[in-house]
């Protein structure tokens, strides 16, 4: 199981349509994607600018390859990439250690 990681910086004055946005992008375009299992949305209460998508993935592949090489992630970024004050900084995570 592949975590991926993606920090997103937005107008903290369009965040109720950008949540709204990014609900809809995954649920309606990410979630069908070969390999997805599943997703969080966090929203940072000391930087109201911030929010933590991730996403997990069967494989690395699944994200890199089968999402980011379909016309699926066209159609995400269309949906949520207006909202982006810069482009999201996106890293790939494995599991190390969790609680009970």
């Amino acid at each position: 199981m592949i975590l991926e990681h993606c920090d997103i910086e937005i107008d903290p004055q369009k965040s109720p349509a950008f949540e709204e946005a990014i609900i809809r992008g995954v649920e309606t375009v990410i979630a069908h994607s070969k390999g997805f299992r599943g997703y969080k949305v966090n929203h940072s209460v000391e930087s109201p600018e911030r929010y933590v998508l991730l996403i997990y993935w069967e494989t690395i592949e699944n994200h890199t390859v089968d999402f980011r090489g379909s016309a699926a992630f066209a159609d995400w970024r269309a949906i949520v990439g207006p909202y982006f004050v810069k482009p999201p900084m996106v890293e790939h995570m494995t599991l190390v250690g969790k609680s009970a």
